[in-house]
């Protein structure tokens, strides 16, 4: 019971390993389509982007920001500051780290064992 106790007082994340948190975090950046297509544009110009992404996703600009936001804090995108603009790209260590632990984690195979 005391085991129990102690870990009700801890932040729910920090039950959970370090990859566990981590695979969580991607998971949720992956969860809206509007960051999905601000990566996708992004791949595809294959260079960092100075304009606006307004146009070509389609979202207002405080939406936009706020999606860019969450890929910067997770590492995913990184960005420059260009005279009044803020240039983004694609990090590409962090991404290539971010498909080296999804792919661990979703190349786990079923055992042969019936369970239900």
């Amino acid at each position: 019971m005391k085991q129990l106790n102690e870990r009700m007082g801890l932040a729910k994340t920090e039950m959970f390993t370090d990859e566990q948190n981590k695979i969580s975090l991607f998971a949720k950046v992956f969860g809206h389509p509007a960051r999905v297509a601000i990566l996708q544009y992004l791949f595809k110009l294959d260079s960092c982007i100075c304009g606006d992404l307004v146009n070509e996703i389609g979202l207002a600009q405080p939406t936009i920001s706020q999606h860019l936001k969450e890929l910067k804090q997770l590492g995913l995108i990184k960005g420059n500051v260009e005279g009044t603009s803020v240039c983004y790209c694609i990090n590409k260590d962090n991404w290539s780290n971010m498909k080296d632990i999804m792919i661990e984690f979703l190349d786990q195979d079923i055992s042969n064992t019936d369970c239900c």
